[in-house]
C-alpha cells in the first residue's frame, strides 16, 4: 500500500511512502482492540480513593448512653455507620488496577488500529519537517493545508519533538506523539492521523516483521 506524500503547505511533492502490509493490512482483531484500551484506561486510574470506615472516624469512644432505660435504641458508639457523622459501611480503599499485556497483544492491537485508519483513507504522510521554536500556528496551518480543519488530529514524529509537541498541544483537537510511543487508544480517539515520512518508517519498522537493526 502506498500514500502520496505531501508537503507542509498540503501540495503533492510528487512522491510516494510504502505503508507495510503487516502494519497497515492486517484481519482487525477487535477483542485485542478491547483489552488494549480497556488496560490504558485503568492504567490511568490512580486508585488513591479511600472513604472513612467506623475504625477511621474521630471520637466515638464512650458509649452515648446507657444500654437500658432511656427508651432510646442501644448504642455502643456515636460513630456507628447509622449515625451522623459516622464511618462509612463498605466504603472504597485505595487498590491497583493496573492491568498488563504482553508485548505482541500490545502490538497487535495497534496494527489493528492503524488497519482501520488506512482502511478508512485516515492516514495523510507530510515530509520531514521541524521547527526551532514552538508555533502552534505552523501547526493550525498545516491541518488546514490539508484541510483537515475541525477534525481530531493525531500527529506523529519519528521521535520526541519538544517543539512540535509544544506546538499542538494547546490546541483542543490535536495531539502530537512520537511514533514509537503512539498507543492503541490514541489512534482509535483520532479521526485522522497526520504522518510525517520518517515516523511511517518507524511504525514500519516497529510494528512489522523487518528486522530490528542491531544496538551498538
Amino acid at each position: 500500500m502506498n500514500l502520496n506524500v505531501h508537503s507542509r503547505d498540503g501540495q503533492d511533492t510528487g512522491r510516494t511512502v510504502d505503508l507495510s502490509p503487516a502494519v497497515f493490512d492486517i484481519e482487525p482483531n477487535d477483542h485485542v482492540l478491547w483489552l488494549d484500551v480497556k488496560a490504558i484506561q485503568a492504567n490511568g486510574r490512580q486508585g488513591t480513593h479511600k472513604a472513612k470506615e467506623r475504625g477511621d472516624v474521630r471520637g466515638g469512644g464512650a458509649k452515648p448512653w446507657r444500654q437500658k432505660g432511656t427508651g432510646r435504641a442501644r448504642a455502643g458508639t456515636s460513630r456507628s455507620p447509622l449515625w451522623v457523622g459516622g464511618g462509612t459501611i463498605f466504603g472504597p480503599r485505595p487498590r491497583n488496577y493496573r492491568q498488563r499485556l504482553n508485548k505482541k497483544t500490545k502490538q497487535l492491537a495497534r496494527r489493528s488500529a492503524l488497519t482501520y485508519k488506512a482502511r478508512e483513507s485516515a492516514i495523510y504522510v507530510v515530509e520531514d519537517f521541524s521547527l526551532d521554536t514552538p508555533k502552534t500556528r505552523e501547526i493550525v496551518n498545516l491541518v488546514a493545508a490539508l484541510e483537515l480543519a475541525g477534525k481530531k488530529a493525531l500527529i506523529l514524529t519519528p521521535a520526541y519533538d519538544e517543539a512540535l509537541y509544544k506546538s499542538g498541544r494547546n490546541l483542543p483537537k490535536t495531539n502530537v506523539r512520537a511514533a514509537g510511543d503512539v498507543s492503541t487508544r490514541d489512534v482509535l480517539d483520532a479521526q485522522v492521523v497526520i504522518a510525517l515520512e520518517s515516523a511511517v518508517d518507524v511504525l514500519n519498522r516497529q510494528l512489522g516483521d523487518e528486522p530490528q537493526p542491531a544496538e551498538q
